[in-house]
């Protein structure tokens, strides 16, 4: 019995050295991340909003720790592609990807998704959050929301607006829009948002939504009708224009966020030095300045709240999507 208890007690003293070898080593880890260089992610095109902002951090985060955070764009199946080679990269934090709220769009509303966005991946920190405008053609006769409301009521499935894909957050805007006024009008996709601007442009549709850095130039020069942004409430980059919930229809908000995502393996200790990364790169003057420019504003949550954020997104489009009896196929 005593020669048992013995080799129980050095059993247990072992499996303590090696546990505790095992979190020094691990902490090691952490502490020297990175040691290589790190994939980062943009799933859309070079030059979109996702990619100049994964740029601005990937910049600052290779000068930070002195590896290059190396921007890879991986396109296609409506940014679905970059997220499900992130799913599937090892779960050591040398992938991380940066999505935009489509993506919680995309995997809200579609069951065959080839991930799961809120169990196969993590939120490491949301990057910026991001308005829409409510953009005209300016041939309608409409100046504001409720002109545009009102003109819509008295033409039904007359207005036609633009979105940079079918079940992008572009058109779940107009989706919701729709929804939430009591209006008729038709959705047309385009192959991405400059082919929808163009559109308006040249009134083969009468509406659109997209970014104010996409449209500015446009609104400036008379060619397009700004009435109002999509975000909870005014911008300081466009003070004089009204939010959409102030203009006719109590709230609405819609948010084009940026946020940095990781396998939902990744260790927590690197996740949080990642996500302390992205907040120091979002402190910098010049990173802040270039966001802005865009209509950016930074954020930098904790990765609980980005998680947390991801999946009541996802709830919230997957609840207008059957409400509306929206279809997507």
């Amino acid at each position: 019995m005593k020669m048992q208890t013995r080799g129980a007690m050095r059993a247990l003293a072992a499996a303590m050295c090696l546990t505790a070898g095992t979190s020094a080593w691990a902490a090691d880890a952490v502490k020297a991340y990175p040691t290589k260089p790190v994939r980062f992610i943009s799933p859309f095109t070079p030059g979109a909003g996702t990619d100049s902002t994964a740029r601005a951090l990937a910049a600052h985060m290779s000068t930070l720790w002195g590896q290059q955070f190396v921007v890879d764009n991986r396109t296609g199946a409506a940014g679905s592609i970059g997220v499900e080679l992130t799913a599937l990269a090892p779960p050591d934090g040398y992938t991380i990807c940066l999505i935009s709220a489509s993506h919680s769009v995309n995997s809200g509303t579609n069951s065959k998704m080839p991930y799961d966005l809120g169990k196969d991946l993590q939120g490491i920190s949301q990057a910026t959050s991001l308005f829409y405008a409510v953009y005209l053609n300016p041939k309608v006769p409409a100046n504001s929301v409720k002109e545009l409301i009102a003109y819509a009521r008295a033409n039904p499935g007359k207005i036609l607006f633009s979105s940079s894909g079918t079940g992008g957050l572009q058109h779940f805007a107009g989706e919701m829009f729709k929804y939430m006024a009591k209006v008729d009008m038709t959705h047309v996709p385009y192959k991405g948002t400059a082919a929808g601007v163009i559109a308006n442009l040249s009134g083969d549709v009468q509406l659109g939504f997209g970014t104010f850095f996409g449209v500015r130039s446009h609104w400036q020069a008379g060619r397009l009708r700004v009435l109002a942004i999509t975000a909870g409430k005014r911008s300081p980059a466009v003070p004089d224009v009204p939010t959409v919930a102030e203009s006719g229809i109590p709230g609405y908000e819609v948010d084009q966020w940026y946020g940095v995502i990781t396998g939902a393996k990744v260790p927590k200790p690197i996740v949080d030095k990642i996500r302390n990364g992205i907040v120091d790169a979002l402190k910098q003057p010049d990173t802040a300045k270039r966001l802005a420019a865009e209509g950016s504003t930074p954020v930098g949550s904790t990765p609980e709240q980005f998680t947390a954020h991801i999946r009541s997104e996802m709830a919230k489009w997957n609840k207008l999507a059957k409400a509306a009896k929206l279809d997507l196929q």
